[in-house]
């Protein structure tokens, strides 16, 4: 027969002298666990007469419920040391500076679009704005599209249901319906004073804003920020243009290395019309500008169409203009290395931390733009 009063007291001495709370845990495994001796006493109850059991089922249960309460007391203390000992730990002086808090930054759009903008102002180029949402005559017709032209299709152009007036509206696919506005006599006044109005030449603007055409691949996206820019006056030609471009495409690119070149090509809105195309080298998987043999289309220009000075109420034969645009975006990815146009809208932090820029350090001609 165990004796009961040595067993109590040396488990009593054993959980007095556990050092630590995983000591304490295997003592109690050992002693209440399923094959542990306090238990082991109790599975003997049932194999005892009845008098016997009488005498001792209160003296074991009686030491198994002053074990537990033993070990409990003991984890208890244990707990209440590694709560003072974490409270010195982790105890917070108020003199010390903050912690530094994680800030955001300026995504690289609205970075390259500050510098394109801060540029042609220094140009003498106003900023015009207006509607995402066009009508078919400011973003088609007005602008020289032909009936049948491939854009008025439903597979290139996000177009609204039609109104009750039968209209159908649509998702702008360029900025050059600001530019219709713009030009535009008789317009009303609009919604907000930085929308373009009707105005006499001469008018010399830039249109930042976002465009939508059905597109998405590496260099496309559903949705993509353009600049364009109009001069209208007395004797412009393409002289005018070529300075003008050449002149941002060295400011933008911050070298006067840059190489330009001018291909024939077609837009409804511009006769003659021309893409321009810098000088790059695309070695070692890297697109650089104002260096090495190949080309690189970089935007369309041209003359602004006699019909469209026309169908703004201006008079072809009296004035003259050019017109210009540009994916920001796609500039962006040139200046400063981003292989994939998908992931400026994509909303990874870890892409926004790694490209993006500060907000206190603004595109300034005189300063520096980057």
């Amino acid at each position: 027969m165990t004796d009961l009063n040595q067993l109590q007291a040396d488990l009593s001495n054993q959980i007095a002298a556990a050092p630590d709370a995983a000591t304490l845990e295997a003592i109690r495994v050992a002693t209440l666990g399923k094959t542990g001796s306090v238990s082991a006493l109790l599975k003997t109850l049932g194999s005892m007469s009845p008098e016997v059991r009488k005498l001792q089922g209160p003296a074991i249960n009686a030491l198994r419920d002053q074990v537990a309460a033993q070990l409990l007391a003991r984890k208890s203390d244990f707990e209440a040391a590694e709560l003072e000992a974490r409270l010195a730990r982790e105890q917070v002086d108020l003199t010390l500076p903050s912690p530094q808090r994680r800030k955001g930054s300026v995504h690289p759009t609205m970075q390259t679009m500050d510098e394109m903008v801060s540029i042609f102002a220094e140009m003498g180029f106003a900023v015009a704005e207006g509607p995402d949402i066009e009508d078919d005559f400011h973003n088609f017709t007005a602008l020289n599209f032909p009936p049948k032209h491939p854009a008025r299709e439903m597979h290139d152009t996000f177009f609204f249901n039609p109104g009750a007036d039968g209209e159908r509206k649509l998702l702008r696919t360029h900025t050059s319906p600001v530019q219709v506005r713009a030009m535009r006599r008789g317009n009303t006044a609009p919604p907000a004073p930085w929308i373009a109005a009707g105005q006499e030449p001469p008018i010399r603007i830039i249109v930042p804003g976002r465009t939508y055409r059905l597109d998405s691949d590496a260099t496309h996206t559903p949705m993509f920020h353009q600049v364009e820019g109009l001069v209208i006056d007395k004797g412009i030609h393409m002289g005018h243009l070529k300075w003008t471009l050449e002149t941002f495409i060295s400011r933008f690119f911050e070298t006067d290395a840059v190489m330009t070149r001018f291909r024939p090509h077609h837009f409804p809105f511009t006769e003659p019309s021309a893409e321009m195309d810098v000088g790059c080298d695309r070695s070692g998987g890297e697109i650089r500008i104002g260096t090495g043999s190949d080309w690189l289309e970089i935007l369309g220009c041209g003359m602004v169409h006699p019909n469209v000075l026309r169908n703004c109420g201006i008079d072809p034969d009296v004035y003259q203009g050019f017109a210009f645009g540009m994916g920001v975006d796609r500039l962006g990815m040139l200046k400063y290395g981003m292989p994939d146009l998908r992931d400026m809208f994509a909303s990874d932090t870890r892409w926004l931390a790694h490209f993006g820029f500060s907000a206190f350090q603004a595109p300034n001609p005189v300063s520096g733009l980057s």
